[in-house]
């Protein structure tokens, strides 16, 4: 057995664990950390998403504009530093519907978060021209959202979409960028300001008189430590169960497929977009009838919720769709690796066919589409826990849901700032587990939607 020495133990070699690490070592100084994981980092579940970025979240406060926008801003100085190796843009998100009484939920909806921080909103028709988002920059570019209300600009702007599409809300201050890029440059500054990252699994932690004193490898080794930091991802949960924690955190399973669009029915500049309607899936009278008769299948006849979206990815010279709809959300245990629906590359292919009436072209062809995923660890109120736990030298970044990679350096420089004793910004205390002792915050939780911010 081996005994390492180590200031701070880093468990988890994801987004946020890296961000952390990054944060702490590169931005603070601090000297002495080690990473640890049994995998590869950014492995696990920060390559498995879109990637996407935005500041577009809703109430009840300001909390999470006020943290993503932080994060945008330090995504955007990275990448200025970088030279923008991870391929930031700002194509912006956009979310379509073609039903009339969605347009006053649109404006309500932007009006509301507008006022929370996120930017001005602009009415198109109206005293200022539409301007369409460039495919590659980040910077210098509007903020807020543009809302379309005539169908004839709509289809101008993007001409694939289908035609009885009535309104059109471009919000700006979003896009996305390559995760794995991000996360190797990170490692890579954070290992060359003395970073050791160490391939292993945390099997325990030693607590004696309340505080952290050694971590537990598997390989039998240990680690001296006073400061211990759990950013495990989807097993926050198990990790947390090591020092006597139950942390108040579940599981959601979420796909993706990536579809190659061969025919180019949409055009590779295109930004992320949403179907803001319910849909129900296309299917002829045949497969209607073949779907009936089995139980297994009978669930494809349903509607389904609103929300399916995409966005483009250019490999080489493969045009792809990256397309996700999050319709099963029941909370489960992780297992890897994630298995999927035989059927979800299909019923995502038929349920964008909604939006754009072009991809009926690939109808029947879900089998051929790559599917993976990972999971959304979550709290009950969709927001993160960033910050000290009830033992000394415990310290969490987790249940960063599905928004990790946008998230990942606000989350990675408040933990810095916690651990480090500088002084917090105003979103940090609705960020601490102990947020759920205080009865405001809790008065808050009370009628609020547990879905909030999840796209």
């Amino acid at each position: 057995m081996t005994r390492l020495n180590s200031d701070i133990v880093i468990c988890g070699a994801g987004m946020a664990g890296i961000a952390a690490a990054y944060h702490l070592a590169v931005r603070h100084g601090v000297k002495n950390i080690t990473l640890v994981d049994e995998r590869q980092p950014l492995t696990l579940t920060s390559d498995k998403g879109t990637a996407a970025y935005r500041n577009w979240w809703p109430g009840p406060d300001d909390t999470m504009v006020r943290f993503m926008n932080r994060s945008i801003d330090l995504l955007e100085t990275l990448a200025q530093e970088s030279d923008n190796c991870f391929q930031l843009n700002r194509r912006g998100y956009v979310f379509l519907t073609a039903e009339p009484y969605q347009i006053p939920i649109m404006k309500r909806t932007a009006t509301e978060i507008s006022a929370l921080g996120a930017g001005p909103i602009r009415e198109h028709p109206g005293s200022l021209p539409y301007t369409p988002s460039p495919s590659q920059r980040f910077d210098n570019l509007p903020t807020g959202a543009d809302l379309l209300l005539s169908p004839d600009l709509i289809r101008q702007q993007f001409p694939f979409v289908t035609e009885d599409s009535v309104a059109a809300l471009h919000v700006r201050r979003c896009g996305w960028l390559d995760p794995l890029r991000l996360g190797k440059w990170l490692l890579d500054q954070a290992q060359a300001h003395g970073v050791r990252l160490l391939r292993a699994q945390v099997t325990g932690v030693s607590v004696i008189n309340n505080r952290v004193q050694r971590v537990q490898l598997h390989t039998g080794d240990q680690i001296n430590t006073n400061t211990f930091v759990i950013a495990a991802g989807p097993y926050l949960k198990r990790v947390g169960a090591m020092l006597g924690l139950d942390l108040p955190i579940f599981n959601e399973l979420h796909g993706k497929i990536a579809l190659r669009d061969d025919l180019g029915i949409v055009p590779p500049d295109a930004p992320l977009m949403f179907w803001n309607d319910p849909v129900a899936l296309a299917w002829t009278a045949a497969e209607r009838a073949q779907l009936e008769a089995k139980d297994e299948t009978r669930w494809l006849l349903d509607a389904f919720p609103a929300g399916v979206h995409f966005r483009p990815r250019t490999d080489g010279h493969t045009h792809v769709l990256l397309v996700i709809w999050t319709y099963d959300i029941k909370p489960q245990e992780p297992v890897w690796p994630p298995q999927f629906d035989r059927d979800y590359p299909e019923v995502l292919i038929r349920g964008l066919a909604r939006m754009i009436p072009g991809l009926s072209a690939y109808f029947g062809r879900g089998r051929e589409a790559y599917v993976d995923g990972g999971y959304y660890c979550k709290t009950a109120e969709n927001r993160p826990l960033i910050g000290p736990l009830p033992i000394q030298g415990a310290y969490i970044i987790g249940a960063l849901s599905g928004y990790g990679i946008m998230a990942s350096q606000a989350a990675g420089e408040l933990l810095a700032t916690h651990i480090t004793g500088g002084t917090l910004p105003g979103y940090a205390s609705h960020l601490r587990l102990e947020r759920y002792e205080d009865a405001a915050y809790q008065s808050l939780m009370a009628n609020w939607d547990v879905s909030s911010g999840q796209l």
